[in-house]
């Protein structure tokens, strides 16, 4: 007999008609053999009609009484569950969030699942009972203080069901949606997007942070650590929707569930070399001709990054094997000239090369949210008197480029701090999809600000103070790019540091950087909110050359020019103009074949 997690969103249970319908499915799953426990939402609009009740009651209304109120609505979903499923025949049994046992952390609106005491609930399954569970809800659990009911944040009820599916040991767990599964991007956006049958833990990681919100971050990092199969489906047919692959399960303490260590793994890799060019013009094209070349040579490269723009120029670094770094840098010294054009003097287009670089990373689910995981990178290589050359961010790793001569004393460094004795082997089920395209999916986010620090010294600690305080302020980072160019002040050589926020926490950041930057001795801070991030994501451009080319050629075709650039391994991020982010979307989402013949249906 099998356990199954379901959980049911807001608008499957919007209406008495679709909590019928929802019971009728979930005994299916009973017919079927099964034990089955279902995490629901509140239904429809009731948390933004609670939350609009209190703020007419109060501006700034305390998170202890919002957490009190807004559990409420999910209360009133089991209830009406619970009762369709009796009147259908089925026992039935609703437990809130308390009641089942999950604890969580004494933070109001924002907590994290500490454990699930999963005792009364396995009871009530082994009885034959279906257990409708209230998502989004916990009680804390502090020595010194009274329990108190707890919300988990956005996407509550996701991240309750998966914990509930890791704390029971299910063999599965289903999100129901009103969206047939995970879309290649979003529908509303671009009508041809289509379904994608499978996707990795880590694909899906990317593609949730990027702002696909079928599913949330928490739940899918769940799912990860605690090898948790997951199946997004839609509530009105029974199509089979997407199946999110997570790597096999292995044993795994649940105390501090959503506390485990950010980071699992401290890889490197000595085999690279790096080359730039710096002060090539800043229009578009630029980046697709050069990886363009880079590609007909079958020239694999790993990180890329496009630092911000001054005057009318920009700089590209990227590394590459260092077998391959011969031909890299015939490629780039042949394009120079080309690049130049009628501007063609000896500031212009240099290329820059290095051959003692080393590239360290931090790997983990965990790091998600957490805005000190960075920065505590960037702390523990300053300390030990390592200089970072490059910078290139993801959801679920941070990359450093730095001296070859470096690395032992890096990894020392970084497995002390993050309590790193081993790296796992990555399992070989995240790399199993067939077929594997060399991208699954592209996502737009349009709530982006981009903030420059110009002339920053050049030393080790630099970047760690910076986003060290950004933590401390609760900030979240999301790409960050260190320049290569290097320029003297003075006597000061210096590097500009550009990174993107949330837009609504770009004011904070501003403020917060600016009151170390004169003590640092950097130039101005500069704040552009009127930006949008275009990304690819795919396990398949791991080893497939020309998939970075593809995407800049064909933002070039749209004539929209590529303001910043990040690459992880599985991710391609490109910064334009707020004005060019659908019409970017459009034009990669194209690129990649990523549309489907039948039209997806997206209610409103």
């Amino acid at each position: 007999m099998a356990l199954v997690v379901q959980k049911f969103g807001g608008t499957s249970v919007g209406s008495v008609e679709r909590i019928q319908a929802v019971a009728q499915r979930v005994m299916q799953t009973v017919a079927a053999g099964n034990q089955v426990a279902v995490v629901v939402s509140a239904m429809g609009k009731t948390t933004d009609g609670l939350v609009k009740l209190a703020n007419q009651i109060s501006e700034t209304p305390s998170r202890r009484e919002m957490d009190m109120l807004l559990s409420t609505g999910e209360q009133v979903s089991i209830a009406l569950l619970s009762m369709a499923l009796q009147a259908a025949g089925q026992d039935a049994l609703s437990l809130t969030g308390a009641q089942v046992g999950i604890v969580t952390e004494a933070d109001h609106t924002r907590a994290r699942i500490l454990n699930i005491r999963t005792e009364r609930i396995q009871r009530h399954l082994n009885d034959g009972k279906v257990v409708v569970v209230a998502g989004f809800q916990g009680i804390s659990q502090r020595i010194d203080i009274d329990f108190e009911i707890t919300t988990l944040g956005r996407g509550g009820s996701d991240t309750s069901a998966v914990a509930l599916a890791a704390a029971l040991g299910a063999d599965k767990c289903e999100i129901y949606t009103d969206v047939p599964g995970i879309l290649t991007t979003d529908p509303r956006l671009v009508p041809e997007a289509h379904l994608i049958k499978a996707i990795t833990c880590d694909e899906m990681l990317e593609l949730a942070s990027l702002g696909a919100k079928v599913l949330h971050p928490r739940a899918v990092e769940i799912a990860r650590n605690y090898g948790i199969p997951l199946v997004v489906r839609s509530s009105w047919v029974a199509d089979p929707g997407t199946h999110v692959v997570a790597p096999s399960r292995q044993p795994k303490s649940l105390e501090g569930l959503e506390l485990v260590h950010p980071v699992d793994a401290i890889e490197f890799d000595l085999d690279q070399a790096k080359v730039a060019l710096l002060r090539i013009p800043d229009r578009p094209g630029i980046a697709a001709r050069l990886f363009g070349e880079l590609a007909d040579q079958d020239l694999n490269v790993d990180l890329v990054i496009q630092s911000i723009h001054e005057g009318n120029t920009n700089d590209i670094a990227f590394t590459v094997l260092e077998a391959n770094f011969a031909k890299a840098e015939a490629v780039a010294a042949a394009i120079a000239p080309v690049l130049r054009g009628d501007t063609a003097d000896s500031s212009q287009a240099e290329v820059f090369v290095d051959r003692q670089v080393a590239k360290i990373s931090i790997a983990g689910a965990g790091m998600i949210g957490r805005p000190g995981v960075a920065a505590q990178m960037f702390s523990t290589l300053a300390e030990a008197a390592v200089n970072i050359q490059m910078i290139s961010t993801s959801e679920v790793k941070v990359s450093c480029t730095i001296d070859s001569s470096d690395c032992d004393r890096a990894i020392s460094a970084l497995c002390n701090a993050f309590q790193v004795t081993c790296s796992p082997l990555r399992d070989a089920s995240q790399k199993s999809l067939s077929p594997v395209p060399e991208v699954r999916g592209a996502a737009l986010d349009q709530k982006q600000a981009q903030i420059a620090i110009r002339h920053v010294p050049d030393r080790p600690g630099m970047a760690a103070r910076i986003f060290a305080l950004l933590a401390k302020a609760g900030i979240s980072v999301d790409m960050i790019i260190q320049s290569q160019r290097c320029r003297m002040i003075g006597t000061v050589a210096t590097r500009d540091i550009a990174f993107t926020v949330a837009q609504a926490e770009a004011a904070q950041a501003k403020a917060t950087v600016a009151g170390i930057a004169d003590e640092m001795g950097c130039g101005d801070i500069v704040v552009n909110d009127a930006i949008a991030k275009v990304s690819v994501v795919g396990i398949g451009m791991i080893n497939t050359p020309g998939v970075a080319a593809r995407m800049f050629e064909a933002l070039a075709q749209q004539r929209i020019n590529i303001q910043m650039i990040a690459t992880s391994e599985i991710k391609i991020s490109c910064l334009v103009a707020e004005d060019d982010g659908v019409r970017a979307l459009k034009a990669v989402h194209d690129a990649f074949k990523l549309y489907g013949t039948e039209k997806v249906v997206v209610p409103a």
